[in-house]
Order: C-alpha cells, then sequence, then structure tokens
C-alpha cells in the first residue's frame, strides 16, 4: 500500500474501535491490516456508535477492490489513494461516507 496517513499499518480491530470512538464523528476512518486475511486490509469507519468494517483488497492484477453491500457492482482502482476518494462519496455501497481520517500518530 502506498503511504497513506490513515493507515495504521498492524493494529487489532478493537484498537481501530477504540481510536474511532476517541474521535467520535460519524464518518471517522483509518485503514489497517486484516487480521483474517492475510495481505488485505480493512477500513473501519464510524457510524452512529458502530464501526463498520470493510476488507480491502489488492488484486494480482495490481487493481484494488473493497468489500460492498450486496447488490452493489465491484469498483475498481488504480491505487488505494484513489478508491478512499470514491468512497468520500455518499451513495457509494459502504455505510457511510469516508469524511474525516483519523491518522495514524507519528512518532
Amino acid at each position: 500500500m502506498e503511504v497513506l496517513a490513515e493507515y495504521h499499518g498492524a493494529i487489532s480491530k478493537s484498537q481501530a474501535e477504540e481510536i474511532l470512538n476517541k474521535a467520535g464523528r460519524d464518518g471517522s476512518y483509518l485503514i489497517r491490516d486484516s487480521m483474517s486475511s492475510a495481505g488485505s486490509y480493512c477500513v473501519c469507519v464510524l457510524c452512529d456508535g458502530w464501526i463498520y468494517t470493510y476488507r480491502v483488497f489488492k488484486q494480482k492484477d495490481g487493481l484494488w477492490t473493497i468489500e460492498m453491500a450486496p447488490g452493489m457492482k465491484e469498483r475498481l482502482f488504480r491505487n488505494a489513494s484513489n478508491l478512499i476518494a470514491a468512497f468520500k462519496i455518499p451513495g457509494q455501497g459502504i455505510s457511510v461516507p469516508l469524511l474525516y481520517p483519523v491518522n495514524k500518530p507519528k512518532k
């Protein structure tokens, strides 16, 4: 994955939930490594006090895609940044737009 400030790396689901709950605004999101699917990532987003997690995949052809609501057409992106930008717009097949990136703290 290219360098994205909202990418937190190998943090757990519960750590992601804690970070997003502290952010406290619907549409706050971060990206983390998937713990259950090696080589995949998760976009976690806060909505109405719940954390929704969407798995993000880089396909063998190098294109990126995201799990969406049933019935939504799969979309492909050249990079993760383009994928994130597309899902900042309402009605794209996830619970809430990705509005407020929660950046990984700098060391």
